[in-house]
């Protein structure tokens, strides 16, 4: 069992105090206002758009990340994920978008992200489907490939001086800075410990002064309150030929997008609950849904689509304050500062090699977050060749050392990217494991106790068709007993609900049962029974039993269905 966070001072659902919660939501602004702001500025610029443009995306980015963000606080319905999920511009897009916007300018963009905008709300819909594709090794291998491409670039942040300063400036600011939030985090009383990044980074800006690389010209040109009265692109689909041409760049990479917010809504739960708890996809749904709706309001809004930021778990980690107030409160932040130039610059002022030690540790947890979803998944040999082969080919592409002279035109942007070509492969890998594994044997009945000998006939015929004993029969049948005895515990008021049985073996015995039927997680429950010291009740009994019987349950709790599966193992003399 997962151990308990005792660091965590405030859970989701816990109201944080007024100060803790305004200073916690500034911390993240003021880390994570480059990821919305920086990479807009770099796609409109490189592309030569006018200045007017600029204005009005940099304001329509912050603006409608602001608003997702305070939308995946809440939990309302099928939207929203209830956690403190903050939306960024999304990286992965950037080579595309760039192209989209010399092909045809912001017009064409802006169709091309409402279109493929609607994705994510089949993909949310659907997500129960793509269970065996969008996998706890997917999803961490995706947050180790985040991790290392932005790695990357924070390596060239600590050198991004001006050319006239000292040639100690860079290190000593990026060091200074880097000592204090570590020395903090490490041996700082706990009281002091989550304000250690943001500590760092003031005393990381301080040191800057006197070498000349903290920045003032564009705080000094930047007005205090701004909206900006033109660069709404509008919409259009002209040159048709190139519009056809990167419409389906613009879905795969929608997709792959996905995958990644699927990694960092099941991260954010796991680092906001003390108790370790099974990740309810119910959540990833909502968070998926609430993404969709920042991509279509980034599309009719004329500017680069969003995306959820991985770092934000990385940050609950170091504050120990996941209370979704702080989720609002910085949601209005990112509001307020698309109306604020002057305290955008402010922000965007913080030295290179200052937000680059910074971002050297959050990146670092991503990465072990990465890690930890993968042998969370089950990491097996196979497993390991899937990690180890996506991990280095999404890297390789990403810095032009694979096939860098053969990548010429759409293939460029579209696999140039580490999250993109390394997901792509993760999802291909898995698949062939999925499609190349023993064929499932299905069986569907009703969910009811009088389907209980069609059952045991389905999973003996099984037992004996992959040559196990009549005592490991008993075992894998008592499984299934114990699966259904649970789930028709908590189904007394439906009893027309159907259940859908797969079995496969693959060095052990695989139980699939679908239907729906609780609030609760067998997960949960299974753990919490670890840690009592006699049957509770009668319905206690069946989950001890089936306990004994599997040697793992996972259970996943979507809008339309509940996925339960079990393993079980052959007994040998």
């Amino acid at each position: 069992m997962a151990q308990q966070n005792d660091t965590l001072r405030y859970e989701a659902g816990e109201p944080s105090p007024l100060i803790t919660t305004v200073l916690t939501a500034f911390q993240i602004t003021i880390v994570l206002i480059g990821l919305v702001v920086v990479p807009v500025v770099i796609i409109v610029r490189t592309a030569e758009q006018p200045e007017a443009y600029l204005t009005w995306a940099v304001f329509a980015s912050l603006g409608i990340c602001g608003i997702t963000t305070v939308l995946q606080a809440f939990r309302f319905g099928r939207f929203g994920a209830g956690y403190i999920l903050v939306m960024g511009t999304s990286e992965p897009a950037i080579a595309i978008c760039l192209t989209a916007l010399v092909e045809g300018g912001p017009s064409m963009m802006a169709s091309l992200v409402v279109i493929s905008s609607f994705l994510k709300f089949v993909v949310a819909a659907r997500l129960s489907m793509l269970r065996r594709i969008i996998t706890p090794t997917v999803s961490g291998i995706v947050l180790m490939l985040i991790a290392s491409t932005v790695i990357f670039a924070v390596f060239h942040l600590l050198t991004e001086v001006p050319e006239d300063v000292s040639v100690f400036s860079a290190p000593v600011a990026a060091t200074v800075t880097l000592l204090v939030i570590v020395a903090l985090m490490l041996r700082a009383p706990q009281s002091l410990q989550p304000w250690a990044p943001i500590i760092g980074i003031v005393v990381g800006c301080i040191i800057s002064v006197p070498f000349g690389i903290f920045e003032t010209d564009h705080i000094v040109g930047a007005s205090w309150v701004g909206f900006p009265s033109a660069g709404w692109p509008g919409f259009g689909f002209q040159p048709i030929e190139e519009f056809l041409a990167l419409l389906p760049e613009f879905i795969i990479i929608t997709l792959i997008v996905s995958f990644k917010a699927v990694a960092d809504t099941v991260m954010i739960q796991r680092v906001s609950q003390r108790q370790p708890r099974a990740s309810d996809f119910r959540t990833v749904q909502g968070a998926l849904n609430v993404d969709g709706i920042g991509n279509l309001l980034c599309g009719l809004a004329g500017t680069i689509p969003n995306m959820t930021v991985s770092p934000t778990a990385a940050i609950v980690n170091l504050t120990g304050v996941a209370a979704r107030r702080v989720g609002i409160c910085a949601g209005i932040m990112f509001i307020a500062l698309a109306l604020l130039p002057k305290i955008t610059a402010i922000l965007l002022a913080i030295p290179a090699p200052v937000a680059a030690a910074y971002l050297l540790v959050i990146m670092g947890l991503v990465f072990i977050e990465g890690i930890e979803n993968v042998v969370r998944g089950g990491l097996d040999s196979r497993k390991a060749i899937v990690v180890a082969i996506s991990f280095w080919i999404g890297i390789g592409f990403q810095e032009h050392l694979i096939f860098d002279d053969l990548l010429t035109g759409s293939w460029r942007p579209l696999l140039g990217n580490t999250v993109t070509s390394g997901g792509i492969a993760a999802a291909i890998l898995i698949a062939f494991l999925e499609l190349t594994s023993p064929r499932r044997r299905r069986l569907e009945v009703d969910l009811d106790i009088e389907s209980l000998p069609q059952i045991e006939e389905f999973l003996r015929r099984f037992a004996s068709r992959i040559g196990w004993n009549e005592e490991s029969a008993d075992r894998l049948y008592h499984a299934g007993e114990e699966v259904l005895a649970i789930m028709l515990g908590y189904n007394e008021v439906d009893k027309h609900r159907g259940l859908i049985i797969s079995a496969r073996y693959d060095g052990t015995a695989e139980l699939e049962f679908l239907s729906g039927y609780d609030e609760e997680n067998l997960e949960d429950r299974l753990a919490y029974l670890t840690e009592q010291t006699e049957v509770m009740d009668e319905h206690e009994i069946s989950f001890r039993l089936l306990r004994y019987y599997a040697s793992s349950v996972q259970h996943q709790k979507y809008h339309d269905v509940d996925v339960i599966t079990v393993h079980v193992e052959e007994i040998t003399r």
